[in-house]
């Protein structure tokens, strides 16, 4: 095992080289100044979407704005936004946190595009049901010659989507608050038993579609996120002076890096430090990544640029608020100096320093809620990678081979699944951004339209 898991980190980090980072932040940076900043100019207009004043039952797709960025959200507002954030905490100190944050607003134009693309390139697949996503909008928008990177895509997407870090960290969370401080022996063995609870659990919402999918995470998310607010919130307050000394340092550590224990990597320490920041910025809101698509893709709108208004809001919400929510949780309470435990269970140290007895049993509530929704998210993303590769009457095996990772993921270390999931997530970035950069003057160009006629 330990040799495997040194060859997935291998192929992780050789995956997340200068290149890539090239391509997600400097493409993202580049849609950002050929849109002219317009996310951030359309933000009010992006919530009354997304609360519906725009929904018209009549349009075509399976579900409303909200429902699709509920969905979206629920595959990313988890663990990338408590175990990732504390991970790069772990390697890279405050710092990693800025870089993570100039992902998050980079990404915001990235999603516009994409997701905008994803409604305005929808396909249909065997069974001819409209669909939408990264290989349906690069095989509609760019035609067949450049079908290969779609089919590399769902390829990537297959094992991109599924759950092992989830199930791993959630794991690690209820052996850690749980099981542990009751002296209930952790191992294998209930490892085991809560990786089979949560494929019961996962498979009774999966196998019911996207309608059952989404219904149940926009209801779960909304709530969970509240709660992770508050918990947070109380958090702060007990550690309030503290909080503009570690805010500033996200700041000044960003190009110090002398918290930074990773491996140098771009010619330096600094370069690790912000691959770092922006491996667990794509990995916390997938800007760039192309997963969201195929939620986004099945909005119920005939306006693309509405979808990609909304989508933009995602990165927003789950790294600007959630990602820095659970960082300063960490930094305030000093754990992230004085103990040698990662992921989770970093989070979970904080959360107990700050509120004794019911903290860690909160954040517990907080990141059930969150695997699981994302149990349930991921698994459609897997579904039509499959049922674009090998057909929609296909698209069910899939879910069979989404639940056995259940158990794997449960059963094995952190350093695997995390590295694991980066490596195909990276590879899922190729076709995504460079097929986005090909077709963003189109988007410009709907988008002109439309708020042309938003004006009138």
């Amino acid at each position: 095992m330990n040799a495997i898991d040194e060859l997935v980190s291998q192929f992780a980090s050789a995956v997340w080289g200068l290149p890539l980072v090239i391509l997600l932040i400097g493409g993202g940076f580049y849609l950002l100044i050929l849109s002219n900043f317009l996310p951030f100019r359309y933000l009010g207009h992006s919530l009354d979407l997304l609360r519906g004043k725009y929904n018209n039952p009549n349009d075509p797709g399976e579900i409303n704005h909200f429902q699709s960025l509920s969905t979206a959200l629920s595959s990313t507002v988890g663990m990338g936004n408590i175990a990732g954030v504390a991970v790069a905490i772990a390697l890279g100190g405050p710092g990693a946190i800025f870089w993570l944050w100039v992902s998050a607003v980079v990404g915001m134009a990235t999603k516009f595009f994409t997701n905008t693309l994803a409604v305005m390139y929808r396909g249909k697949d065997t069974q001819g049901n409209i669909q939408g996503g990264v290989m349906y909008f690069i095989e509609e928008g760019l035609g067949k010659k450049w079908k290969f990177m779609a089919i590399f895509f769902s390829v990537a997407g297959l094992i991109g989507a599924l759950p092992v870090f989830n199930v791993n960290q959630l794991t690690q969370a209820i052996n850690y608050i749980l099981l542990e401080p009751n002296d209930i022996p952790t191992g294998f063995g209930t490892n085991l038993i809560i990786g089979i609870i949560l494929v019961i659990l996962t498979s009774v919402v999966i196998l019911g579609g996207l309608q059952r999918i989404s219904k149940t995470v926009s209801k779960l998310v909304p709530a969970m996120v509240a709660l992770y607010f508050i918990s947070v919130i109380i958090i702060l307050i007990v550690n309030f002076d503290v909080v503009p000394y570690y805010f500033s340092s996200i700041f000044t550590d960003a190009f110090a890096a002398e918290n930074y224990k990773g491996e140098p990597m771009l010619g330096g320490v600094l370069g690790g430090l912000i691959i770092l920041g922006v491996r667990r910025g794509a990995f916390s809101n997938e800007a760039g990544i192309g997963t969201a698509t195929m939620a986004h893709g099945a909005s119920k709108t005939s306006e693309p640029v509405r979808e990609g208004l909304v989508a933009m809001l995602g990165p927003a919400i789950d790294t600007l608020i959630v990602c820095t929510l659970t960082a300063l949780a960490i930094l305030v309470t000093g754990i992230w100096q004085t103990t040698d435990v990662n992921g989770v269970s970093l989070t979970a140290a904080a959360f107990e320093d700050s509120i004794p007895y019911v903290g860690d049993y909160l954040l517990l509530l907080c990141i059930s809620a969150f695997s699981i929704s994302s149990l349930f998210s991921f698994s459609y993303y897997g579904t039509k990678c499959l049922s674009y590769l090998a057909g929609a009457e296909n698209k069910h095996y899939y879910n069979y081979f989404y639940i056995i990772s259940i158990l794997l993921g449960a059963t094995t270390s952190l350093s695997m699944m995390i590295n694991l999931i980066d490596g195909f997530f990276a590879l899922m970035a190729i076709p995504t951004m460079i097929s986005t950069l090909i077709l963003a003057p189109r988007v410009m160009k709907a988008a002109r339209i439309y708020f042309k006629k938003l004006k009138e």
